[in-house]
């Protein structure tokens, strides 16, 4: 993890294209309006608790410990961002 800026900077470009592929796919889609705006308000509070996270590290003593702590949230990150573009691309099925 090169920097905690970094990964905050990460956090908002993800959330920032989740939520720009839901508003493109309810452009095209406004019968599946509520399903989006649902998509959309997962990714905001995503993007809160991963932001407050970022900025209140466990064990700031260890520095292992702090690694390991930001290496969830980022994998959390890419796991809950997948899981939303994937939530997305069913809407479309």
């Amino acid at each position: 993890m090169a920097s905690v800026r970094r990964l905050k900077k990460d956090i908002d470009y993800l959330v920032s294209e989740v939520v720009a592929d839901c508003y493109t796919f309810s452009y095209f889609h406004p019968a599946k309006q509520a399903e989006v705006i649902d998509i959309i308000n997962e990714a905001i509070e995503l993007r809160q608790e991963l932001i407050s996270r970022a900025n209140t590290p466990d064990g700031k003593d260890n520095p292992k410990i702090v690694k390991a702590y930001y290496k969830a949230i980022w994998n959390e990150l890419f796991e809950k961002v997948d899981g939303m573009f994937n939530k997305v691309s069913q809407l479309n099925k």
